[in-house]
Formats: structure tokens, C-alpha cells, sequence
């Protein structure tokens, strides 16, 4: 029996112009381009649903979902083909990313909030559905094949969070948002530009299953995973697990912070400002941010905030690559998609964690 890690350093030289490790990083940056653009838009849906506590909600939501598919795909990895998986996410995601387009264009701007708000909130479990399908099928696949697929995916990841913040910061200031028509049609071109890359993701990830490099790769469909070589695996990579598990705990605990200064666009900076140290690059921060929101006074102002999700998204991209391009190399080539989707597992369990965390600071 040809041994598998063989066959991947062959295919790997097949690579053409780079092909594969582009388009990997493209479906990275789109596996969470969803994400990023909801919860940068925070500004626009407090707008809308003042009395909600709107990116607590979308989180907890959004997240959950996500683990729960994540975990079935576990047990029923061939179930589903990869190109269906992908495809089938994609599709999804492009559609709960035009809800809150859509729900203006019917309704007229006229005023159904708690309906809006609930659609909203099925368009984001939709997306979390689509997150865990996307996410668990590429990095699953990435898993077995050489490590800088990886690190392209993660890379991918990092950048969508500054192509979606430069993206809603140039909406934002193009439009006036002075009036709520002019916040609105800010809010439309913003999500419709990000269902335009999606898009272009979608046919990227049908252009990468006809690569040679990943015809090769998908010969070798795995079996489906008894719950023995489940709880094997985990033991093997229980240490990346877990500091995985920290690493996004920390980093979706949603802060209830305000400036008088910045109004509107203080989460957008924050955000942004995450996103760039992101890509440039977390044990500490909890009680950093705590004191930031109690004493001493001045821990309060903008800039401490601003340095601190600096420091955080800075020490989050480079730990995040790290453990999930080490875990699945610590196993057999057979095990080696089963322990990447484990990764994401955790990954999503942490960040569940984090933003149930996020009420308790708000209660």
C-alpha cells in the first residue's frame, strides 16, 4: 500500500502557478468574510434594534451552530461529498448575507422591528449552519495536505477581516449617515459587495476540485470515524485542543464599552484595528479588559481599549496558525482531516465560551 504522506509531497510539486495555495487562501479569507461582516455592521444593527443586545446575540447564535455541525461532521464525514459541502455552504452563506437587504427593499423601511430583528437572527444561524460546513470541509482538507495550504487558509481568515472593515468603513463614510435612509443604503452596498465576494468564492471553490493537486488529494475518501478513533485522536491532540480553547475564549468576550467621542464608529475602529493586528501576527487580556471597564478612570478613555485589541488580534493570528498547522501533523495521514476538524471544533467551543462570557458582563 502506497503510504499517503508520499502521494502528498508528489502532488504537491503539481501545483502550477501556485494555484491551489491562492485559491486556499481566497476560500479562507470567504469562510469568514459572513462572519466579519455581520458583526462589523454591529453599528448598523444596534441602530436598528437599540433595545437588543445585538452582537451578544448574533455570537452566542452564529457560534453554536457552527460547533453543532462541526461535530457532526466528525462521525459523518462522507456523507457528503467535499464539493456539495462547499457549495452548499457558499450558497448559504450568499443568501443570509442578503436578509437584511432584502427585509428593507419588501418592508420599505417601515417599522416591523421585532419581526426584522427575528429574521435577522435565522439569517445568522443560517450562516453559523454554512460556517461549520465551509470551515469544517477546508481546513479538514487542508489537514492532510502539506502545511502551507494551511497557513494559506489562516492567512485567508486574517485578511477578510481587513478586507470587510476597510470595506464597511468606505460605506459608512461614502453615505451620510445623518439620516436612516443614508445609513441604510450605506448598509445595502456593504452587503451586497460582500455576497459579490462570496461569490467569486463559490466559483473558486469548484475551480479548485478540478486541480490536479486536489483530484489527487480526494482519491482518498476517509471512512467514517468510530467513536473510539474519535476519542484517540482528541488524546493525541489534546494539548493544541486546549490552547486553542483558550485563545478564542479570550478572543469573543463582547466588551459593553461606549465613547462619547467616537459614537458610531468606535466599534468599527475597534474592530478594525483587531483585524489588521490579526494579520500582522492571550492569556491576560480578561483582566486587562475588566479594568478598562471599572478602575482606575483613565483605563476607560479610547486608547487603552484601542492598544489592548491591538495587542490581543496581534498574539491571536500568530497563535492561532501555530496549533492548527501543528495538530494535524502530530497524527497519521489517515487521522489527519479528523484532527483539523477537531481544532475547529474547540476553536468554536471557545468562542461560544467567550461570548456567553460577554453576558455575565452585561448582567
Amino acid at each position: 500500500m502506497v503510504d499517503e504522506k508520499v502521494i502528498v509531497n508528489e502532488v504537491e510539486t503539481r501545483d502550477s502557478y501556485r494555484a491551489a495555495y491562492v485559491i486556499h487562501f481566497l476560500l479562507g479569507a470567504g469562510s469568514l468574510i459572513p462572519w466579519n461582516a455581520l458583526i462589523t455592521a454591529v453599528d448598523y444593527f444596534g441602530y436598528l434594534h437599540a433595545d437588543k443586545h445585538v452582537e451578544n446575540t448574533f455570537t452566542v447564535a452564529y457560534m453554536s451552530c457552527s460547533v453543532l455541525v462541526l461535530v457532526l461532521m466528525m462521525t459523518w464525514n462522507t456523507r457528503l461529498s467535499y464539493r456539495l459541502r462547499m457549495n452548499l455552504g457558499f450558497s448559504m452563506f450568499i443568501i443570509s448575507m442578503m436578509v437584511s437587504p432584502i427585509i428593507d427593499w419588501v418592508w420599505k423601511g417601515e417599522n416591523n422591528e421585532n419581526v426584522s430583528y427575528l429574521l435577522m437572527v435565522g439569517s445568522v444561524v443560517l450562516c453559523g449552519l454554512a460556517d461549520g460546513l465551509v470551515g469544517g470541509s477546508l481546513i479538514g482538507s487542508a489537514g492532510k495536505l502539506p502545511r502551507q495550504y494551511m497557513q494559506a487558509i489562516f492567512a485567508g481568515t486574517a485578511s477578510s477581516g481587513i478586507t470587510i472593515s476597510i470595506l464597511r468603513v468606505t460605506t459608512k463614510a461614502s453615505l451620510p449617515q445623518t439620516t436612516p435612509q443614508g445609513m441604510r443604503n450605506s448598509a445595502h452596498c456593504y452587503f451586497i459587495m460582500s455576497s459579490t465576494i462570496l461569490l467569486s468564492c463559490f466559483i473558486c471553490c469548484n475551480v479548485l476540485y478540478k486541480l490536479q493537486l486536489m483530484q489527487q488529494h480526494l482519491k482518498f475518501q476517509q471512512p467514517l470515524y468510530s467513536n473510539l478513533t474519535i476519542w484517540m485522536v482528541g488524546r493525541k491532540i489534546k494539548w493544541p485542543t486546549s490552547g486553542i480553547l483558550i485563545v478564542y475564549t479570550v478572543t469573543f468576550i463582547a466588551e459593553n464599552l461606549k465613547s462619547q467621542l467616537l459614537q458610531s464608529w468606535y466599534p468599527i475602529l475597534l474592530i478594525t484595528v483587531y483585524n489588521i493586528s490579526d494579520f500582522v501576527g492571550k492569556l491576560l487580556f480578561y483582566p486587562l479588559f475588566s479594568a478598562c471597564l471599572r478602575r482606575p478612570h483613565w483605563l476607560r478613555t479610547e486608547v487603552p481599549v484601542v492598544a489592548l485589541t491591538f495587542m490581543l488580534g496581534l498574539t491571536n493570528g500568530y497563535l492561532t496558525s501555530v496549533l492548527m498547522i501543528m495538530a494535524p501533523k502530530t497524527v497519521h495521514a489517515s487521522e489527519a482531516e479528523l484532527a483539523a476538524v477537531f481544532m475547529v471544533v474547540f476553536l468554536g467551543i471557545g468562542l461560544v465560551c467567550g461570548s456567553v462570557l460577554g453576558w455575565v458582563w452585561l448582567i
